[in-house]
C-alpha cells in the first residue's frame, strides 16, 4: 500500500508559497492583455486594415467576449477537476499565443489571437482564486486574494511598457518577449505548485474517491441563492468603469492633454494600477480586520471604498480641466477599486459552499466582463461621433454608485461555516475552521 501524499494545506509556510508563486502569474496575466490598449495607434499604423477607433474597439471587445463567455466554464472545470493543472495549462497556452499575436498583419488575423487569449486566459482566474481559497482559511483570506490581485494590477502598471517598446522599436517585440516569460515561468510551475486536500468539503484523502461537481447541481445551489445574484449585480456595475479605465484612459489622457501614446499609456496604467495595487493589500488587512468585529466587514469595506473613494474620482474625471486634478482621481480610482476587487472572492466564500466557487466566480466573470465589453465598444463608437469620454465618465460614477449601495443588502454567514458536499441548499452546518469541511 502505497504511504498517503503530502497534504500542502497542512503547511503553514506553503500557505503564503502559493500566493508568492501565483503573483507572477496574476501580473503576465494582466499584462499581456492589457498591452493592446497602450499601442493603439502604433498597431492601427501598422495595421491598415484596422481603419478607425470602432474597430480597435472590437479587437479589444473580442478578448473580452470570449473571456466572458467562457469563465463560468473554467470556473466549472477547476471545481471538477485539478486546479493545479488548470493555472499551468492557463498559463503555457495563453503565452504561446500572446508570442503569435506579434506575428498578426491583419485585422482578423489580430482579432482572431485576440479571442484565442480570450479562450485561454478565461480558465486561471476562476481556479487561482479558488485554489488561494483552499488553502487560506477565513483570518487570511482577503489578505491572500489582495496579495494576488495586487499582482494584476502590477502587470496592468507594466502593460504601459506596450507603448514605450512601441515607441522605441516595435509593438510586436513585447509580444514575443513576455510571451516567452510566461511559457518559461509555467515551467517553474510544474516543479513547485501543488494542490490541498482540505478544499471542497471532501473527507477523501483521495481526489478520485470524491463525487464530481455537476452542472446542474452547481447552478442551483449558485442561482439559488440570493446574496449570489446580488453580488453578481455588485461585481458587473462598478466593472463599467473599471473596464472603460483599462481600455480607454490612454487614450482619453493622450487626447485631453496632448500626451504621446507612451506618457499616456504609462500615466493611465500607471496612477491607476499602482494605487490599485495598494489599495488590494490595505484592503485586504482592512477586510480580515473589520471581520473580527462583524461578519459583514468585507461587504462594509468594499462598499465604503466605491462610495466614498471610486464615484468621486470618477465625477473628477468627467469635468477634468488639468492633468494634476486627473492623476489625484486616477489615484483615489485606483485606491478604491483595489479594495473593492480584493474582496469580491472573499464575499463570494461566505455565501457559497467551496466545491461551487471557481464556478460561481466563473459566472461573476461573464457577467462582470461581458457588460464591459459592450462599454469599450459604445465608448469607440462615442469617440467616432465625436461625443466625449467626460461622458462616459460622469454615467460611470452613477453606476458604481448604484452598485455601492447595492452591496448592503447581502448579510453573509461567518467565515467558519462548513458546508456539506450534497447539501441542497447553501446553509452553514456548524460552526468550524474554515479549513475543515465536513
Amino acid at each position: 500500500m502505497s504511504p498517503p501524499l503530502r497534504d500542502y494545506g497542512s503547511l503553514p509556510f506553503y500557505r503564503w508559497a502559493i500566493v508568492l508563486m501565483l503573483f507572477p502569474v496574476a501580473l503576465l496575466n494582466y499584462l499581456d492583455r492589457m498591452m493592446v490598449a497602450t499601442m493603439r495607434s502604433s498597431i492601427r499604423t501598422d495595421i491598415p486594415t484596422i481603419a478607425n477607433d470602432a474597430d480597435f474597439a472590437l479587437v479589444m471587445a473580442l478578448f473580452m467576449w470570449v473571456y466572458a463567455f467562457l469563465s463560468p466554464v473554467g470556473g466549472f472545470v477547476a471545481d471538477r477537476f485539478n486546479r493545479r493543472r488548470i493555472v499551468i495549462m492557463s498559463l503555457f497556452v495563453w503565452s504561446v499565443i500572446t508570442c503569435a499575436t506579434g506575428y498578426c498583419r491583419t485585422f482578423h488575423e489580430m482579432a482572431c489571437a485576440r479571442a484565442l487569449m480570450g479562450i485561454s486566459e478565461a480558465f486561471y482566474i476562476p481556479a487561482a482564486l479558488a485554489l488561494i481559497s483552499d488553502f487560506h482559511p477565513g483570518p487570511t483570506r482577503s489578505r491572500a486574494i489582495g496579495i494576488h490581485t495586487s499582482g494584476i494590477y502590477a502587470g496592468q502598471a507594466l502593460g504601459g511598457l506596450g507603448g514605450y517598446i512601441a515607441d522605441t522599436s516595435s509593438w510586436r517585440n513585447a509580444f514575443y518577449i513576455f510571451g516567452a516569460a510566461g511559457i518559461l515561468y509555467s515551467l517553474v510551475l510544474i516543479a513547485f505548485l501543488k494542490e490541498t486536500r482540505q478544499v471542497r468539503g471532501f473527507q477523501s484523502d483521495c481526489q478520485n474517491e470524491r463525487e464530481p461537481v455537476r452542472v446542474g447541481s452547481a447552478l442551483r445551489a449558485l442561482l439559488g441563492t440570493g446574496a449570489f445574484i446580488i453580488l453578481i449585480i455588485y461585481f458587473t456595475l462598478p466593472a463599467v468603469p473599471g473596464w472603460a479605465i483599462k481600455n480607454w484612459l490612454p487614450t482619453f489622457l493622450a487626447s485631453a492633454f496632448n500626451l504621446r501614446q507612451g506618457p499616456a499609456g504609462m500615466s493611465a496604467t500607471g496612477y491607476v494600477t499602482v494605487a490599485s495595487l495598494l489599495g488590494a493589500l490595505v484592503g485586504g488587512v482592512l477586510a480580515d480586520g473589520a471581520m473580527r468585529v462583524t461578519n459583514r466587514g468585507r461587504v462594509l469595506v468594499s462598499a465604503m471604498a466605491m462610495l466614498l473613494l471610486c464615484v468621486p474620482a470618477l465625477l473628477c474625471l468627467g469635468n477634468v480641466t488639468s492633468l494634476g486634478i486627473a492623476i489625484v482621481a486616477m489615484v483615489l480610482f485606483g485606491l478604491g477599486f483595489g479594495i473593492f476587487d480584493a474582496n469580491n472572492m472573499p464575499i463570494l466564500c461566505q455565501i457559497i459552499r467551496p466545491e461551487y466557487r471557481a464556478t460561481g466566480y466563473g459566472i461573476m466573470n461573464f457577467v462582470s466582463i461581458g457588460t464591459g465589453a459592450g462599454v469599450t465598444v459604445a465608448m469607440g463608437a462615442m469617440r467616432d461621433h465625436g461625443i466625449s469620454l467626460h461622458v462616459a465618465f460622469k454615467i460611470s460614477a452613477l453606476v458604481a454608485a448604484v452598485g455601492g449601495i447595492l452591496i448592503l443588502c447581502i448579510k453573509p454567514r461567518p467565515d467558519s461555516s462548513t458546508y456539506r458536499l450534497n447539501d441542497s441548499v447553501n446553509l452553514p452546518l456548524k460552526e468550524t475552521p474554515d479549513s475543515v469541511r465536513s
